[in-house]
């Protein structure tokens, strides 16, 4: 990761982190009004059914990138860990932009699979969604503290973090695996 200055003033700090805690929870808020809202944008076209086939490749990428910037770490390779990471964290981006916009214009895939497949997939889809909701809060902070060279408050945060951002990641693309066959479009 390209290093940001390690003199940043309390107050930019307490900007940051603001700013971390808002968006943190502006976005699970907002993922759930999209999930539940009445009416859907139907303006947008048929285009967005191809964005969970697209999702499933962002996680899958971002899935990979994760894993290699644990090996880069470990291998005290940091120059790479900095760049997996951060691919990682832009692959996040733009599968959250792109969730968003699938949500907000079609309705939820309904789950058909039958017998015993049915509570694992329910259990990995509620545990996925209940971990995304709370992964956005440690992820921000541990790319921060990293990006800014904060490496002691990095290490505490992604102690947390990365587990969540991993398991939320794999289990992204194994729930869309599950429920690929009972797509409409």
């Amino acid at each position: 990761m390209a290093k940001a200055s390690n003199s940043i003033g309390l107050r930019d700090e307490a900007k940051v982190k603001s700013w971390i805690i808002g968006i943190s929870v502006a976005i699970p808020l907002a993922v759930a009004v999209l999930l539940f809202m009445p009416a859907k944008i139907t303006s947008l076209g048929d285009w967005v059914y191809f964005l969970p086939h697209l999702n499933a490749v962002v996680n899958t990428a971002a899935s990979l990138a994760l894993v290699l910037g644990l090996v880069f770490i470990k291998q005290k390779k940091y120059t790479l860990h900095g760049a997996t990471m951060t691919v990682a964290f832009v692959l996040g981006a733009i599968f959250l932009v792109s969730y968003v916009i699938y949500h907000s214009a079609a309705e939820s895939t309904s789950f058909g699979g039958e017998g015993w497949i049915r509570p694992v997939y329910y259990f990995l889809l509620i545990t996925h969604i209940i971990l995304a909701a709370v992964a956005l809060f440690p992820i921000l902070f541990a790319y921060y503290y990293g990006y800014t060279d904060q490496l002691e408050k990095h290490r505490k945060v992604v102690k947390f973090a990365y587990p969540i951002w991993l398991y939320v990641s794999v289990t992204g693309v194994v729930v869309y695996l599950m429920i690929s066959p009972y797509y409409i479009h």
